[in-house]
């Protein structure tokens, strides 16, 4: 995943070995126009609906708010950079069976939905999770975890966003040359040496951005403090918004909240974009190439112990309690079958709006060498991390809302358009790199051989971006199935998702149900992130 600032960074491309493609400028630009359009048509929608809302009886606390989203999203930060830094170290220098299996998993947890990791924890550390049955069954005592509010809110986040963080300095760290640690070895540099000395440098660029990625997600998540939140006195900006929509229908304060989360994200955008882009790549990890010995070996496996078992814990909890004899009666409602066909629908919608999206705009990036045309046709394309699939799904409500339209009509064109969006930033950090390269490096060759712009993407670029097209469509096929925020104001009796059916589950305290789907969700993503981009590279291997 590539930082908000990376569509910023990109190289200075010479004109003279560009093949002409005015297509593919005309397209890109008029994507990011209807992009930059409709999020024109949502702030004034919001814009609108705050100077007719009556003045009195709103009830939201906005200092509050504000404080709690962005101290919940530092600690956040903060605590899975640590993990991170921690667990990238340890796999940097451990060798042993299964360890491309963790590396794996790690890089999965950007596609485990948050609402999945939340139920998980739940199921181990709750009241009636497998922790406090054990101490019950050993002890006769209860033990008393405190999971709801402040603290489970960092766990959760710490699993899924320290995971992630570690996969991505992994890379980093393998990515050190050779010689410097021939260096060091001839130096005879002892661990915390050599991570003062060689690790540190070479992780040190990456943190800034990944922070940025970290805190962002963290500001804006949805189903984890949804959750496992404990009430209003943790409730974050995205959490207020759905229940002054949702629950109180009190559209000014909902209005006030989004406008200062917008406003929050585009300062945490534009500093970011200051910031060196973090590497989309997660491939195979290198084989450890030192070893370290002693207490800094122990070190690293009591580290690696932690981290696997905090997030794979909650997932296997969430196997365990939801393929069972309950799976049945599940699966026996149509109402299951319903939700299931509109999720898959969604997602696959979804997901190829995407790959189309970012493919449309970061050909256009990539065919023009002007350095303020490149940023026109990219800024718009991360739209979503300044305005969240909460707040974006507030203006589409209250544009449907304005056009005298009925909420259930527009609600599967506003759900597929957003989790497009909430994906685009993602999807086009994966695609623009390459896109980029191969017009820098091999665009003088394609012009002298007169290729068209078909000929081009059949021949030279999809050979070369599609195992990346392939992580693209499983990154947003993941994010539209995991989805709540989008949803939540939408999701109908008749038109609801398998998240959607969850969380009414849990609020209905059918906790096997939500067990069940939450299982089914599991499964599908981890199977759409492993088997999508290993199918796009055979076929792309195939082709060329």
């Amino acid at each position: 995943m590539a930082g908000p600032g990376s569509m910023l960074l990109s190289p200075r491309l010479n004109s003279l070995t560009l093949p002409y493609r005015p297509l593919r400028l005309i397209a890109g630009a008029g994507i990011a126009l209807a992009i930059a359009g409709l999020v024109v048509l949502v702030l004034l929608a919001i814009l609108a609906t705050a100077a007719g809302e009556p003045s009195q009886g709103s009830r939201v606390d906005v200092w509050h708010l504000v404080w709690m989203t962005t101290s919940q999203a530092g600690l956040s930060t903060i605590l899975s950079l640590i993990a991170g830094v921690a667990l990238a170290w340890a796999l940097n220098r451990l060798r042993f069976p299964g360890r491309d299996l963790i590396v794996g998993l790690f890089a999965s947890a950007i596609v485990t939905p948050g609402l999945v990791v939340a139920f998980g924890l739940l199921a181990v550390w709750g009241r009636s999770g497998w922790v406090n049955q054990a101490a019950l069954a050993l002890t006769g005592q209860s033990l008393e975890v405190p999971l709801f509010g402040l603290g489970g809110i960092l766990a959760a986040h710490v699993i899924l966003d320290g995971t992630f963080a570690a996969r991505i300095l992994l890379s980093r760290l393998d990515a050190i040359p050779e010689k410097r640690l021939k260096t060091g070895q001839s130096l005879a540099l002892g661990p915390w040496q050599r991570f003062s000395v060689i690790d540190w440098p070479m992780l040190q660029p990456s943190l800034p951005g990944l922070a940025a990625i970290i805190f962002l997600l963290a500001f804006t998540s949805f189903p984890v403090v949804l959750l496992i939140g404990g009430g209003p006195a943790n409730q974050t900006l995205e959490v207020a918004i759905y229940a002054a929509v949702r629950l109180d229908f009190d559209l000014r304060g909902a209005v006030t909240l989004a406008l200062v989360q917008i406003g929050i994200c585009s300062v945490i955008i534009l500093a970011a974009s200051a910031c060196a882009p973090v590497s989309a790549s997660t491939g195979t990890s290198a084989a450890p190439r030192w070893r370290d010995r002693g207490v800094a070996r122990a070190a690293q496996w009591l580290i690696l112990a932690v981290g696997v078992l905090g997030f794979a814990l909650p997932l296997l909890a969430i196997l365990f309690d939801g393929i069972g004899p309950g799976i049945v009666d599940v699966t026996s409602r149509p109402s299951f079958w319903k939700a299931l066909a509109t999720s898959l629908g969604l997602g696959t919608g979804s997901a190829l709006l995407t790959l189309a999206l970012a493919l449309g705009i970061g050909m256009g990036r990539a065919a023009t060498g002007s350095p303020l045309l490149r940023i026109g046709i990219g800024a718009p394309a991360y739209a979503y991390l300044a305005v969240p699939a909460v707040v974006l799904s507030l203006g589409a409500f209250l544009l449907v809302r304005n056009a005298g339209l009925m909420p259930e009509a527009a609600a599967p064109v506003v759900v597929l358009v957003a989790n497009a969006l909430l994906s685009l930033p993602f999807a086009l950090a994966t695609l623009a790199p390459p896109l980029d390269a191969i017009a820098e490096r091999r665009g003088r060759l394609i012009r002298s051989l007169g290729l068209t712009g078909w000929q081009q993407f059949r021949a030279v670029e999809w050979p070369l971006i599609g195992r990346e097209a392939g992580v693209v469509l499983a990154l947003a096929f993941c994010f539209s199935l995991g989805d709540l925020g989008v949803i939540a104001l939408f999701g109908t009796e008749d038109f609801a998702t398998l998240p959607f059916v969850m969380y009414r589950a849990l609020g209905a305290y059918r906790t096997n149900d939500a067990a069940t789907i939450a299982a089914l969700m599991l499964c599908i993503s981890l199977a759409a992130f492993v088997l999508l981009p290993r199918l796009f590279g055979r076929l792309t291997d195939a082709s060329s």
